[in-house]
């Protein structure tokens, strides 16, 4: 198979040699000649040649243009920097303010709701919250009574009768004068009992009073006070004689 490729290959070639050279030109196989009226019609604006005299020389090729002129690059802008923040000034040392005066808590009383009204009065000139009226109910109290009597002369007989009986006895208050305290009790019902006992022992005139009702009372509390204004306080307030106290 390879020698008859071979052989093929060697056939084509000197078939073509000889058609190129016109020896098949009798069996009317040739390559087309090309005569020189053909080459004349062939060319292209043939009046445009010129013929140069001997000795001349072709023209030199003109120079180059010179490169175009670099354009100026434009300048960098540098690179704005970042603002950064501008640290705070220092801060300027003070001199140091002096120290508070020392304040103190006080209080007075009792007062009853006559005096009360008088000190809400006084001290609405104050400022707020510098002062404060605290309430509190103070319960009735009642006592085992002797009395009243015509003189001192019955008081002192009476107090030896009820020594001789070793019951003991007290002095009753400016308001029951004269006579005589059996015993004071914070309700009603223990100062009867206590009298029923008393009379069982030999006691046949003492009897059962109320010493004090039921009040309502007011303390008056100062809870930041300096000595300066504890004495203007003191001078300037209807305190009805109470002093004022640390709280």
């Amino acid at each position: 198979m390879l020698r008859l490729l071979v052989l093929l290959l060697l056939l084509a070639n000197a078939g073509y040699y000889t058609w190129r050279q016109g020896l098949l030109q009798p069996w009317g196989l040739a390559p087309a000649s090309q005569s020189e009226p053909e080459r004349l019609q062939q060319q292209l604006h043939p009046e445009a040649l010129r013929l140069l005299p001997s000795g001349s020389t072709l023209p030199a090729t003109p120079p180059a243009a010179p490169p175009a002129p670099m354009q100026a690059e434009a300048p960098v802008e540098p690179a704005t920097p970042h603002p950064t923040s501008t640290p705070a000034p220092p801060v300027t040392a003070h001199a140091p303010s002096p120290p508070p005066e020392p304040t103190q808590c006080l209080q007075a009383g009792s007062f009853d709701e006559r005096q009360a009204a008088a000190l809400r009065q006084a001290a609405a000139s104050l400022p707020a919250g510098s002062w404060q009226l605290e309430a509190s109910t103070q319960s009735g109290r009642w006592m085992v009574y002797m009395g009243r009597f015509p003189d001192t002369d019955v008081v002192d007989k009476k107090r030896g009768e009820l020594r001789a009986l070793g019951i003991a006895f007290d002095r009753p208050g400016a308001t029951w004068e004269p006579g005589l305290s059996l015993g004071r009790y914070s309700n009603e019902e223990r100062a009867e009992v206590a009298l029923k006992d008393l009379a069982r022992q030999g006691v046949r005139t003492a009897r059962v009073v109320q010493e004090r009702p039921e009040t309502r009372l007011y303390q008056l509390r100062l809870p930041a006070v300096t000595a300066a204004q504890r004495q203007q306080l003191a001078t300037s307030l209807p305190l009805a004689g109470k002093p004022l106290k640390p709280c």
